[in-house]
């Protein structure tokens, strides 16, 4: 048996319109080659929802989905190695995670 791929988990960033920082963090997502899954909470405000409970009650973009994991307002190298280590990858540190 060949050994294990591992699949990458699935990336969700919450953002909104006028958000200089989530502008920021999709343009580096972009440059490392992570696909993710835009969210605006402005159009749809039942996820505006999922980030309230995932930032402890404010509308705080972005915030990042891992998998399960939620990042609030997070740094890219944090978004890269939350995404290593959901995917059994090396951390963004090169160790494996």
């Amino acid at each position: 048996m060949g050994a294990l791929i591992p699949v990458p988990p699935e990336v969700v960033v919450y953002w909104r319109p006028m958000c200089g920082y989530c502008g920021r963090l999709t343009a580096a997502l972009d440059a490392a080659g992570v696909p993710y899954a835009p969210v605006n909470i402005w159009e749809d405000r039942s996820q505006a929802d999922v980030v309230r409970r995932a930032s402890g009650g404010d509308e705080v973009v972005p915030t990042v989905r891992i998998g399960e994991r939620f990042l609030v307002n997070p740094r890219i190298e944090e978004v890269l190695a939350a995404v290593a280590a959901a995917s059994g990858g090396p951390s963004a540190s090169g160790r494996p995670s």
